[in-house]
């Protein structure tokens, strides 16, 4: 896949706070791209840098075959993005507010009101077009914030915690708005999320902290290398089973009469329960999450701060 964003040595700093510190990192084009890390990690300066509201200090940027700092007009065009506070005003209808919206480009009246129209059916709210944004429920103004974003047809939408605060009903639906639009679209979604399963949807994953990257890969690969999985197996005779797992120098851990043991990953998990399978009546195979991965990652004192 090609490369539609490409950041090399990235740097900014606020007087002698370096926010960022000379990130690499890439985002290939039609992928859902999570970029993690606790409040103060560097990634909303990252994201501030890439969308043209920041300029950095040192470092490249290049989005498109654009370069940020010299043709950051032509990257505008290309970018959508829905910010965790929304930018839309509440006594004006979603209508009006995506008039005003799109009014920023250069488009004829005409051209307008199809984009308008276009965007509100993609997000899912083209019925309630003529309704004050302020009347809107949270999951409505969310889908709202993401039509606004979609106004110029973009080639990448950046979102900035786009479910935070909604129930998980209304987050569903948001999202099955998302992966639409990725799909349906090839559109490249770059996405910040406290939620840890909304991480583990993604193509792809970097993880900052301390202004640096601290981690990248596929879900798959952050699971295998920073989490365990964990087998559960209840036995038929519990000596016999220990005595087993002893002479196999497998850890284990006795829990209500059910022995836990971490392993690797799932094939692991597998052989153990083969090697044991006339001793057990049940097994439970429970796979690593990605706030496993996460708090092994950033650190547990960290989280709790």
């Amino acid at each position: 896949m090609n490369k539609i964003i490409e950041v090399t040595g990235l740097k900014k700093s606020y007087g002698t706070i370096k926010a960022v510190k000379g990130i690499d990192f890439y985002v290939e084009e039609g992928s859902l791209f999570a970029f993690l890390g606790l409040n103060g990690a560097g990634k909303s300066t990252t994201i501030d840098m890439m969308c043209t509201l920041l300029q950095q200090d040192a470092g490249e940027v290049i989005i498109d075959g654009h370069k940020i700092g010299k043709e950051d007009d032509k990257i505008r065009e290309i970018i959508g993005i829905v910010f965790q506070d929304s930018m839309l005003d509440e006594t004006l209808t979603i209508r009006e507010n995506l008039m005003i919206r799109g009014g920023f480009y250069p488009m004829s009246k005409k051209e307008l009101k199809e984009a308008v129209n276009r965007s509100a059916k993609t997000a899912g709210i083209h019925e309630l077009l003529d309704r004050p944004y302020g009347k809107l429920s949270g999951g409505q103004r969310r889908r709202a914030d993401i039509a606004r974003a979609l106004i110029h047809t973009p080639k990448i939408l950046f979102l900035d915690e786009p479910t935070t605060g909604l129930d998980p009903q209304t987050r569903q639906q948001v999202w099955e708005t998302i992966r639409e639009l990725q799909i349906s679209k090839n559109m490249t979604v770059f996405l910040t999320t406290h939620y840890m399963e909304e991480a583990a949807q993604a193509d792809y994953i970097t993880i900052m902290k301390d202004g640096t990257i601290v981690a990248k890969g596929t879900p798959i690969e952050l699971k295998h290398e920073h989490c365990s999985d964990l087998l559960r197996v209840k036995p038929n005779q519990g000596e016999d089973l220990e005595h087993n797992f002893d002479n196999q120098h497998i850890s284990y851990e006795k829990k209500g009469g059910v022995y836990e043991i971490k392993v690797k990953n799932t094939l692991d998990a597998l052989s153990i329960a083969e090697s044991v399978k006339d001793l057990i009546s049940n097994i439970e195979i429970v796979n690593g999450t990605m706030d496993e991965v996460f708090i092994n990652i950033v650190g547990k004192e960290s989280v709790l701060c």
